[in-house]
Order: C-alpha cells, then structure tokens, then sequence
C-alpha cells in the first residue's frame, strides 16, 4: 500500500514538473511568426516564466533612429546569432508591440523568409518586386518605405507585418536620394544588406 501512494506520488510530481522544464526550452530556430516565437498576448512576465534564464530585462534597447531606446525583454541574450529583442506596448510591458533582430551579421532566425544579411537582390526575390528605401545615413535611413504591392507588404498570416533595414559599414558609395529603389545600379553596386529586421503586432 505504501509503495502505491508513493508510486502515485511520483507519477504527479513528474506530471506537475515536465511543463515547468518544457517552459524553460528555447524557442525553435527558424521562421518567426506571429504566434510564436512570441505572441500579441505575452507579456513580460510571461516570456521571463517560460524562458527562464533564456529570458532577460534589458532597459536599453536600440531602436535603430537616433538614439532612441527603450525597455524590452530580450530572448537568447548570449548569442548575436539567436537574440530577439522584444518590445512592449506601454511600461507595463502587459502585451508584445513588436520584436526585433538587430546587431548581427546574420541570425538563425528569419521572417517570410528574409534574414539579417540578406541582400537586396534576396529580399527583392521574396516581395516579387522592387521596392522602395529611404535614403541612407540619415534619420531612419536604409528603412524599406514601400513594399509598392509586394508579398512583404501584405500581412503574415496572424495580423502581424515585417519592416526592414538596410545598411552598410561605410559611406562611401552610397546612393543619393529619398526613395531609392532596390534595382538602382548604384545601390546594387554599394551592396548594402540587412541590418535590422522589425515584426509590428497588431493593437488587437
């Protein structure tokens, strides 16, 4: 009798622990969706429970204008390669606004298929068509600005969209101009790639 109540005993200590380890598992590589890595309804305190350590607070956030920051939660801190920086709608941080991946030379991870490092001619390849980017080295330069049509211009699946940056180390060579195209020579010539990749979550 006593070794069925302690058998019973373990089998719902092992049911009560398993979801609390599964919650504590990085999130898988490969496409970010809507729904998951994150989704519209996590919050804060819900990535730092299911993330555990792979889960951190950081109150400096780049935005990638100027030098504005702001507070997030960022997944797989250690590793350029796999973070994701996570922004919040208000100070609460009650619900996901947007999530980013910046600061790498290339990452894991992709949306729609685009990834940081990607080329213009790759990126132009997944929209279908040109598109347009404002010009670079200045406030919110490199931004693609019109998608004009394309598939990265429609929403995922789920509600959310896809912004893009493109950027490059030097200067020299850069295109001139507010809105150039992805098929400018010069462009392609100078060779810019992707520096910073925004997923915006809808309000509702």
């Amino acid at each position: 009798m006593l070794d069925r109540m302690l058998g019973w005993a373990l089998i719902a200590l092992l049911l009560f622990a398993a979801p609390v380890r599964a919650q504590s598992v990085p999130p898988a590589e490969g496409p970010i969706t809507c729904s998951s890595p994150v989704s519209v309804a996590d919050s804060a305190k819900s990535l730092l429970q299911r993330y555990g350590e792979e889960a951190v607070i950081d109150k400096e956030l780049f935005t990638g204008v100027e030098d504005i920051t702001y507070e997030g939660v960022v997944l797989l801190p250690r590793s350029p390669e796999w973070r994701i920086e996570i922004g919040f709608a208000d100070e609460t941080m009650q619900r996901v606004s947007r999530l980013t991946l910046i600061d790498a030379k290339t990452s894991h991870w992709n949306v729609a298929g685009v990834t940081l490092g990607a080329t213009l001619a790759e990126v132009q390849k997944i929209n279908g068509r040109p598109f347009l980017m404002r010009e670079f080295f200045t406030d919110g330069g490199g931004f693609v600005v019109d998608w004009k049509g394309g598939a990265l211009d429609r929403p995922l699946p789920g509600g959310c969209g896809i912004s893009v940056r493109f950027g490059k180390g030097r200067e020299d060579g850069a295109p001139a101009g507010d809105r150039i195209s992805s098929r400018n020579p010069q462009a392609r010539k100078w060779a810019p790639v992707v520096e910073q990749i925004v997923v915006y979550f809808p309000d509702k």
